[in-house]
């Protein structure tokens, strides 16, 4: 089916599962994406057909004000209002076929928000169950909380020669000296990396996520120590290791709350799971005779 002969609930569907999926426009995608897509909206579509004519539905009213809220994050998107009606006009939509396609999803969301709350409260016992019987989940790594200061190679420009970076972070590591604290002044002075704007900062980094000349070099690092420079295939970096924070388990005090969230979390998904499915298994009847 093409998106000229498709209904409007296929066309939006369409457009918002290339946006989020594949970050483009449905005309963007390749056969590919476009088959994968096209596979998602049908299922979509006949899970959001038999949640509405469900008996759970009745009674559920969408307030403007939420639209108008899923509007807004629709047209954050889009640079300006005129890209986005040119998107929902190539898709044949209008803004108040769109609305009324929004407020329908938040229904189904709402419904299925409904359908969550009978779910049993996760209980301290439920928690500690989880974590006894998973505590390798809980093991944590040495991590660097660290800084760092990058001067690329680039033969092209006279300051990025090899030999002129070189020479341009040894004065940078002259001037810091053993002066930590003025590590983050010169990062955003002096660093080619995005990372100069927050004076350098690498976060809490933990082994394999660097190139293997930087993580060598950090993780041999005492805490409050300066690196000598380093090179990697980027170019130069001087590093700092403001803090280390060894190895251990988290103990169940430290994750019970966010555990417990994640736990509530997933039995609310697998109450709504069975419930679709059970919905699913009592409409694919009813088709299969309307179509008989």
């Amino acid at each position: 089916m093409s998106e000229q002969t498709a209904g409007p609930e296929r066309r939006y569907r369409l457009l918002r599962v290339s946006l989020d999926r594949f970050g483009c426009e449905p005309r963007a995608l390749d056969d590919k994406q476009q088959k994968q897509a096209e596979r998602i909206v049908a299922r979509q579509l006949e899970i959001e057909e038999a949640v509405l004519r469900s008996p759970e539905a009745i009674g559920v009213v969408i307030p403007e004000s939420q639209v108008r809220h899923a509007w807004k994050s629709i047209g954050e998107r889009y640079e300006d209002e005129a890209a986005l009606s040119m998107a929902l006009e190539h898709q044949g939509l209008d803004v108040e076929g769109v609305s009324n396609l929004l407020a329908r999803e938040l229904k189904v969301e709402a419904v299925l928000e409904r359908i969550s709350t009978g779910a049993p409260e996760i209980s301290d016992t439920d928690v500690s169950l989880y974590y006894f019987s998973h505590i390798e989940q809980f093991d944590r790594p040495e991590t660097r909380r660290a800084r760092h200061i990058l001067l690329t190679i680039n033969p092209e420009f006279p300051e990025n020669t090899r030999e002129a970076s070189r020479t341009r972070i040894q004065a940078i590591a002259h001037r810091l000296g053993n002066k930590p604290e003025r590590f983050a002044e010169q990062a955003m002075k002096h660093s080619e990396c995005p990372t100069s704007l927050q004076g350098g900062t690498l976060g809490d980094v933990k082994r394999g996520t660097l190139y293997p000349q930087l993580e060598d070099c950090l993780f041999g690092l005492k805490e409050g120590e300066i690196s000598p420079t380093v090179e990697s295939p980027m170019g130069f970096h001087l590093m700092l290791c403001e803090a280390i924070t060894p190895s251990g388990r988290m103990p169940l005090e430290e994750v019970l709350p966010r555990l417990r969230d994640w736990l509530q979390s997933r039995q609310r998904q697998a109450r709504q799971r069975q419930w679709l499915e059970t919905l699913l298994e009592k409409s694919a009847p009813l088709e299969e005779l309307a179509h008989g």
